[in-house]
């Protein structure tokens, strides 16, 4: 074993064992508890998958749509009688459904009186499956025990005094209303704390309320689902749950706990993709079903037989909105539901002991820096430096997908510190580190952003990060012809002429340009500097250049003997931001499928014969100042989903054109409909507007030969 070995073997343990140490104190210090809650929702968000079948559980939602036709329907404001619910409580009995669970706490007597209260307990009673909600809670609602009115078994479950000990106590209630506590089946908590960051991740199965277990919300459902599947009706209190060092059970369920003893959620569904009703839809369907009226119902009862319904709010005025991992403003009840969905599927997430984290951690930590101090060849130690972030993603993904929330930040952090401080050191000590990255900004950024990266560098990150932009292409229409016809130094003199407007149009609003690729101009807003509302401040640059370009096309015309015009594509989209290339060699550049898009909608414009094209994404962000009229729907070369689109126009520009606009959007509804013959007929009226002589000519072209399936989406066959 030669010196230089022993001597970088010496060096490779020390720095292994300091990373190691790093990453114990990490863990237990808790320095990147937010940043580890971070990535457990991304990969939370990484592993949902969509929904191939009926889900088990639904929801009834109280929606905007609920809200406006009760209101514009019925003359009916909020708060609704309890007369509504009942209707609810009613189709849910007609759709014989294994249980009907209300996130809603019905703590004070209706509005409409007593009468009706009593309605909606009577519903809730004929069905005998409903669960009803109660807050427990440390400061609100009354203290003392369980009212006489509310029958004890139904709101508790049996627990050794020993375990309820070890649950978080409660001492104040929120109850529902007599009626309707003398009705329900069971009663679940709904009280349910965020984490630190306020997201919601974990809710106790239980908690203890004066020397009571009380459930939660998605246990008690689940006891009165399986108690009526497996037992006959029985009440949650004849069920027995016992809880050990890490885990609960419940009859043949065993359900694992965190080291707090609560319950993980294992968000499977992906963000609103579990299926849902508008409470509108099914108080509807049960009007007419139980009048026997002709008109067919919204929802259909088989819809939900058998399944585990809830119902709760999701408009945004009723503030019931929570952030979770795959949704950052869900309706609480999709909380409650996912837990249901765990205890049904039997699927759950764990959290390993601590002693099994710190292992994980020391290992992945040493690892890093020792295989760093031991790489001799530059590329080994860039695959060290790799794979020290890299390896603990990899299985900490692969545990999230086994069901176990395994630490990422803290051995990505640890072991990358330990993989730079040994790549330092080698370079120390043998000369064989180099540097990676060198700064070049002021080719592509205005003197404004330069100032301000001065005043505070650390806005720019070197390297790539990403970020939401909207991104600009622009390009001029038929420019290869017009240069044809110019010599090196007319055409250069234009194109300096023409880009230098434009770009100052972009970079005083705060854009940054990417490159000039001939005539054409790529730029983008929000990197590396925040741009506030970058999607309003674009597509006002845009059509400002449009509008620069109009007032320059008459000089421009008489040098070169024919109009310029620009076409220009905005979308709004994540895409990675930073420095790329070599590493003597580099640009602040972008890339992803959303700056593929808008490449795509800049060439999108001639099929539509348009000068400026946004996608939704853009569009639907914008202010009053801006107006937009839709293009349609289309699918670009290299992209499969369907995007649509629309021309921006200043809002003085639209209310003139107003009635022409509306003809457009008339027709295209037709179009999408598949109606091409009125559709064309109306585009046709619209002589003197480009699209619209454009669809009429696809119009008379999909009359000719219908599709056999139609979705109302232009297929561009080209770029």
């Amino acid at each position: 074993m030669s010196a230089l070995f022993r001597s970088r073997l010496a060096r490779a343990l020390a720095t292994g064992v300091g990373s190691a140490v790093i990453a114990v104190l990490l863990l237990l210090g808790g320095v990147f508890d937010g940043a580890e809650r971070s990535s457990y929702d991304m990969r939370a968000r990484a592993f949902t998958t969509a929904r191939d079948g009926e889900d088990e559980v639904v929801l009834i939602l109280v929606d905007e749509q609920s809200l406006e036709w009760a209101l514009e329907a019925q003359r009916q404001s909020w708060p609704w009688p309890r007369a509504y619910y009942a209707a609810i409580v009613d189709f849910a009995a007609r759709a014989n459904v294994a249980s009907l669970t209300f996130d809603v706490i019905y703590s004070d007597d209706s509005f409409y009186g007593v009468s009706d209260d009593q309605v909606f307990a009577d519903a809730v009673e004929r069905h005998g499956r409903t669960v009803a909600a109660v807050f427990y809670g440390r400061e609100t609602g009354r203290e003392g025990p369980f009212p006489d009115y509310l029958p004890r078994e139904r709101a508790t479950v049996s627990m050794d005094s020993g375990d309820l000990d070890r649950m978080r106590s409660v001492e104040r209630a929120l109850f529902p209303v007599p009626e309707l506590s003398a009705a329900a089946a069971a009663f679940g908590n709904v009280s349910i704390a965020p984490d630190p960051d306020g997201i919601y991740r974990r809710s106790p199965l239980v908690n203890s309320f004066r020397g009571d277990a009380v459930p939660s919300l998605a246990l008690a459902t689940w006891l009165v689902g399986v108690s009526e599947a497996e037992d006959g009706p029985a009440a949650p209190g004849s069920r027995t749950l016992q809880i050990d060092e890490r885990s609960a059970s419940i009859g043949d369920l065993t359900i694992p706990l965190d080291r707090s003893a609560n319950m993980i959620v294992r968000f499977e569904a992906g963000a609103r993709e579990r299926e849902r009703y508008s409470a509108a839809g099914i108080i509807q369907s049960e009007i007419r079903l139980a009048s026997g009226s002709e008109e067919a119902p919204v929802v259909h009862p088989e819809e939900l037989e058998g399944r585990h319904v809830m119902v709760g709010f999701s408009a945004a005025g009723l503030y019931d909105l929570r952030p979770m991992p795959v949704d950052g403003a869900a309706a609480g009840v999709e909380f409650h539901a996912a837990m249901l969905e765990n205890l049904l599927s039997g699927r759950f997430m764990r959290q390993a002991p601590l002693l099994v984290d710190l292992l994980y951690v020391v290992v992945l930590a040493f690892l890093a820096g020792f295989a760093t101090a031991m790489a001799r060849a530059f590329s080994m130690t860039v695959v060290a430096l790799v794979g020290a972030p890299l390896l603990p993603v990899i299985l900490s993904s692969a545990a999230y997908a086994g069901g176990y929330w395994m630490p990422l930040v803290v051995p990505a952090a640890a072991g990358t510190i330990g993989a730079v401080s040994a790549a330092v050191l080698n370079y120390m000590t043998e000369g064989k580190e180099r540097r990676f990255i060198k700064g070049a900004f002021s080719q592509y950024l205005s003197p404004a952003v330069i100032e301000k990266l001065l005043e505070d560098p650390s806005r720019l990150q070197l390297g790539g990060e990403r970020r939401e932009l909207t991104i600009f292409f622009s390009d001029l229409q038929g420019f290869t012809s017009l240069s044809e016809g110019l010599t090196p130094d007319e055409l250069i003199a234009l194109l300096n002429d023409y880009l230098s407007d434009m770009t100052d149009i972009v970079t005083e609003s705060g854009g940054t340009v990417d490159k000039f690729e001939g005539d054409a101009i790529i730029a983008f807003w929000n990197a590396p500097l925040d741009v506030p509302d970058h999607p309003n401040v674009a597509v006002s640059a845009a059509l400002e250049c449009q509008r620069r370009l109009d007032e320059l096309r008459p000089a421009f015309r008489d040098r070169v003997g024919r109009d310029l015009y620009m076409r220009i594509g905005l979308n709004t989209g994540e895409a990675v931001v930073g420095n790329m290339g070599s590493r003597s060699r580099f640009d602040y550049t972008m890339l992803g499928d959303a700056v593929n898009l808008a490449a795509r909608l800049e060439g999108v414009n001639k099929q539509f014969g348009t000068y400026t094209m946004i996608s939704e994404s853009t569009a639907s962000t914008l202010s009053d100042g801006i107006a937009c009229r839709e293009l349609g729907r289309i699918a670009v070369v290299g992209r499969s989903e369907p995007v649509r689109v629309y021309e921006p126009m200043p809002a003085d520009v639209y209310h003139a054109g107003r009635r022409r606009f509306q003809t457009f959007s008339r027709a295209l509804a037709r179009y999408y409909d598949g109606d091409f013959e009125g559709a064309r007929a109306d585009f046709l009226a619209l002589a003197d507007d480009r699209p619209a002589q454009k669809y009429a000519e696809k119009c008379r072209a999909l009359a000719a030969d219908p599709p056999e399936s139609w979705n109302g989406v232009w297929v561009m066959e080209s770029k």
